[in-house]
């Protein structure tokens, strides 16, 4: 069931939620988007064989239901954004509370930078101790945006808050591991991203996340280990350096600014600068 606003907007977003056996904060991601301010056209939960009465739960908020039987959150969040219809595709964990300009905010960042590509935001936890949601947020701000930016080169996308184009997605559906439950959903997707995509971190882009993932005893020391064995993967079947350097080489000028002899110039520049990196590129081969 769509969830559209009184004028029709520009840029069509639906929302996506994968969920399993998680009625009870699903109930507040779906209240939340209730309360948008600019609601979205659609909201899709991906059930993936829940016991709990979440896909009631989904269902009685209006959203459109999808059972699927994925292996785990990679495969139920590629599911998710096949089946959405948006121009725009929005991504929530079921424990996440989006506050009241959370859909107004993405609208108006695609509408304002037609080059957009991506954007991904950054959370607030509730629940647990002020000492687990510390913990949280300097895992999250350090580890996933500091650290994995740096080492892909661009920004990373955050599995509970970020939203891309719909073509970007269908650029790069089949390159993610979909099929793996042993793979971190966030990190494999920005791992897949298409060089030269133009994804931009957005610390304004805030939504509320539950801490318990940090509460629990396998929780923090779980996620770096799937962080850890998605690079790995990655590294086997790509090369974490070939895909470094070609983000680089994808970020080189093109020397298309200039005219006559410095716009030349600045041509010949950029193709020699193109020909040594992709030399270099060469000496990284895919494994």
């Amino acid at each position: 069931m769509s969830c559209s606003s009184s004028a029709e907007p520009d840029v069509r977003i639906s929302v996506v939620i994968p969920v399993r056996d998680d009625a009870i904060a699903l109930e507040g991601c779906l209240a939340a988007l209730a309360r948008q301010s600019r609601a979205p056209d659609e909201i899709l939960v991906v059930d993936s064989g829940s016991s709990d009465g979440s896909a009631e739960v989904a269902a009685r908020h209006g959203a459109r239901v999808l059972a699927v039987h994925a292996p785990g959150i990679p495969g139920a969040t590629a599911a998710a954004l096949d089946a959405a219809v948006g121009d725009v595709l929005a991504r929530l964990d079921a424990d996440t509370v989006p506050p009241p300009q959370w859909v107004g905010r993405i609208e108006a960042a695609f509408a304002a930078d037609p080059q957009l590509d991506a954007i991904s935001g950054a959370a607030t936890f509730y629940g647990g101790t002020w000492l687990v949601r510390y913990l949280g947020r300097k895992s999250l701000t350090v580890g996933d945006f500091r650290l994995i930016a740096a080492l892909l080169g661009h920004a990373p996308l955050y599995g509970s808050n970020f939203a891309m184009r719909a073509d970007l997605w269908r650029r790069m559906r089949l390159a993610v591991h979909r099929d793996r439950a042993d793979v971190h959903d966030d990190v494999d997707l920005s791992l897949h991203l298409p060089p030269g995509s133009a994804v931009r971190s957005d610390p304004q882009l805030t939504v509320g996340v539950s801490a318990r993932s940090f509460t629990r005893p396998r929780g923090t020391r779980g996620q770096i280990g799937m962080t850890a064995r998605t690079l790995l993967v990655t590294s086997r079947e790509t090369g974490l350096m070939r895909l470094r350097l070609a983000w680089f080489l994808a970020a080189l000028p093109t020397g298309a600014a200039a005219r006559g002899p410095l716009g030349r110039l600045e041509r010949r520049t950029a193709a020699a600068s193109r020909r040594g990196w992709l030399r270099l590129l060469r000496r990284f081969p895919r494994r």
